[in-house]
């Protein structure tokens, strides 16, 4: 349950990255929905080590400067200017990029392993979906081979 937040967050992201990659088009409300729920998530971190007021306080603004930060930069990404040379696929990865670097940050921020931990796997997702994206083709193969190598032993096994 303690790691439901940052899971929702997780699954946010990559669906968002994954939609934007179907669409080809840019889903800024949609970006910055995920953020405000991850501004939310590194207070909902950091509450409990803030001892009091002052550092409450502290935090909120940490949170509301560190993810309005990073909301204007994913705002930049998606100026004309820049969708003029980007593709829907570039953007999807520099937004999910730019995600990994805030939450790792905002783990950082709040003391919280798990946010921290978070932008991490969003990182290592980069490479990957751009891996994923370039070799759709010979994933679908993959999936088909091990679909009908899975019938053929069912099959067999079946006769037996």
């Amino acid at each position: 349950m303690r790691e439901l937040p940052y899971l929702a967050i997780l699954i946010m992201t990559l669906g968002g990255v994954a939609y934007g990659a179907m669409t080809r088009s840019p889903l800024v409300t949609y970006w910055e929905l995920v953020a405000l729920v991850s501004f939310g998530v590194g207070i909902f971190a950091g509450w409990p080590k803030a001892a009091d007021r002052d550092e409450r306080v502290r935090l909120v603004w940490t949170q509301v400067l560190h993810w309005g930060a990073f909301l204007a930069a994913m705002n930049l990404v998606f100026l004309p200017s820049v969708q003029a040379v980007a593709d829907a696929d570039s953007t999807s990865l520099i937004v999910l990029l730019l995600l990994a670097l805030g939450s790792f940050v905002a783990g950082v921020h709040t003391a919280s392993w798990r946010m921290g931990l978070n932008g991490v796997v969003m990182a290592l997702c980069v490479p990957a979906v751009a891996w994923l994206d370039q070799s759709a083709l010979f994933v679908a193969l993959l999936a088909v081979m091990v679909v009908v190598v899975a019938g053929l032993v069912l099959w067999a096994r079946s006769r037996v």
